[in-house]
C-alpha cells in the first residue's frame, strides 16, 4: 500500500489579504515500511502536510492518492483511509476523552462498525504494543502520566490497524528516559508490525537515530529528501533555515578540520565513540 503526494499546494485563507501558502507544490511518495523523520522550523508546514497525509485536510491543488485512489474524490470513504493513515497528534489530551483508557482504545474499532469482542480483542493488543501495563486500563486517561498518556494515544490508533502511524512530537514535554523508551517502543513497533512510520520531530538527534528517510520541510516546500547521512551532510544549508545536524555532526567535523582522519558521516554517540577509538593513536587536537 502507498500513498502519493502529488503537486499539492494548500493556501489558508485563499482569496483574502491573509492568504497564506501553507504548502507549496509537493509531490512524493511514501511506501511500504520506511521510518520515514520529518523536520522543519515552527511555521515550515508540518502540521499541515501530516493533515494532508490522512485526509484531514483537502488540498487547494494538486491531488492525494492513496493506493492509486484520489483521497479526496466524490464517493472515497476517508473513514478508511484514517484507519490506514493513522495520526497521533502532538498532545494525548487532544485525543483521549473516553472513561477509562480500555474504553478510548475501542474507539475507533468501534467506528469501523466492528462487534463488541473485536473492539476489546484491538484495544487489548495495541495496549500491549505499547506497553501500557494493564493495572491501568480501568483508570481515567487524565490520571495518567505525560509517557502513559503518549502510550494510551498511540494505542487508540494502532488498534484501527494502521498502515502508516503518523507520530506528532511524540516526545514533546517528556525528560530523556520517557523520550527513549517512547522511540524505541515505536521502532519495536515498526519491526514487529512492518508499518510505516512518520515522525515529525524538532530532534534532529532523534531522526538521525531512527529514521531511514528525512523529509525537511522550509516554506511550505520539500527541502531535501534523503538519507540522514546526505541530509546532515548539508549541515550548513539546514543552518541556515534555522535547523542544526545531530551534535555528533559537530563533534566528528571539528575532529576532521584539526587532521584526525575520521569518517563525518556518522550521526550517533556510539558509532563515533568507534571511529574515534579506531583512531586515537592519532589523537592530538
Amino acid at each position: 500500500m502507498s500513498l502519493k503526494i502529488d503537486d499539492i499546494t494548500y493556501v489558508y485563507e485563499k482569496g483574502t489579504a491573509m492568504s497564506v501558502n501553507a504548502l507549496d507544490h509537493i509531490s512524493l511518495e511514501i511506501p511500504d515500511g520506511q521510518f520515514i523523520g520529518l523536520v522543519g522550523h515552527t511555521g515550515s508546514g508540518k502540521s499541515t502536510f501530516v493533515q494532508m497525509l490522512n485526509g484531514l485536510l483537502a488540498p487547494t491543488t494538486g491531488h492525494v492518492y492513496w493506493n492509486g485512489q484520489d483521497v479526496h474524490e466524490k464517493g472515497f470513504d476517508r473513514r478508511k483511509l484514517r484507519a490506514s493513515v493513522g495520526l497521533v497528534f502532538q498532545y494525548p489530551e487532544h485525543q483521549l476523552f473516553e472513561a477509562d483508557v480500555l474504553s478510548d482504545v475501542e474507539f475507533g474499532p468501534k467506528n469501523l462498525g466492528l462487534s463488541e469482542a473485536e473492539c476489546k480483542e484491538r484495544a487489548v493488543e495495541a495496549l500491549r504494543h505499547v506497553n501500557l501495563p494493564e493495572e491501568f486500563w480501568d483508570k481515567s486517561p487524565f490520571d495518567l502520566s505525560g509517557g502513559q498518556q503518549r502510550r494510551a494515544a498511540i494505542a487508540g490508533v494502532l488498534a484501527m490497524h494502521p498502515s502508516i502511524l503518523i507520530l506528532d512530537e511524540p516526545t514533546a514535554g517528556l525528560d530523556p528516559l520517557g523520550r527513549d523508551e517512547i522511540l524505541n517502543m515505536v521502532r519495536g513497533m515498526k519491526e514487529k508490525l512492518r508499518i510505516t512510520i512518520v515522525l515529525v520531530s524538532h530532534s534532529m538527534d532523534d531522526v538521525a537515530q531512527y529514521a531511514d528517510r528525512i523529509l525537511v520541510m522550509n516554506a511550505g516546500k520539500i527541502m531535501m529528501d534523503d538519507t540522514p547521512e546526505k541530509v546532515f551532510s548539508r549541515y550548513k544549508e539546514l543552518e541556515a533555515i534555522g535547523l542544526s545536524a545531530p551534535q555528533v555532526v559537530y563533534i566528528m567535523q571539528y575532529l576532521k578540520e584539526r587532521g584526525l582522519p575520521v569518517k563525518t558521516n556518522i550521526l550517533t554517540v556510539d558509532e563515533a565513540v568507534d571511529e574515534i577509538l579506531a583512531h586515537r593513536g592519532e589523537l592530538n587536537v
